[in-house]
């Protein structure tokens, strides 16, 4: 786990993808050229969390958000409700537990551990014991 690149604007966990090893995150207004994302142009969270002035979603007071990743990905969402919940740190010591424990983050492609749920708050029971 790399602690230090943290949780991104929308929630996702940059402290345990492997999709790119160089990649510095996304919590830099002016990060593209620090960072790997490809989608840094068009990322409807990164713009709204800018435009808002807000570090991430967890700090957003819009309820029931379904904007870019929102639309369709539980992750995300999930780890926004939990920060909200628990706190940033929480989270990451979570993550870094389970990791620790076996939980993988990224499986195949994208696809880990934490994608295979469709209710929020299971997935957050998840979280928080690394049990299903």
């Amino acid at each position: 786990m790399k602690r230090e690149l943290g949780i991104a604007r929308c929630g996702l966990a940059c402290c345990l993808c492997s999709e790119n090893v160089a990649c510095k995150g996304c919590k830099l207004d002016g990060f593209k050229e620090l960072s790997w994302c490809k989608d840094a142009d068009f990322c409807e969270n990164r713009r709204c969390g800018i435009e808002k002035g807000i570090p991430g979603c967890w700090e957003c007071n819009e309820k029931d958000c379904r904007k870019g990743l929102f639309a369709e990905k539980i992750k995300p969402r999930a780890f926004n409700e939990y920060i909200r919940r628990f706190g940033l740190e929480a989270l990451l010591d979570r993550l870094e537990i389970n990791e620790k424990a076996g939980i993988v983050y990224h499986r195949e492609g994208i696809i880990g551990d934490y994608d295979d749920f469709d209710d929020l708050e299971e997935l957050i029971q998840f979280i928080r014991t690394g049990k299903r």
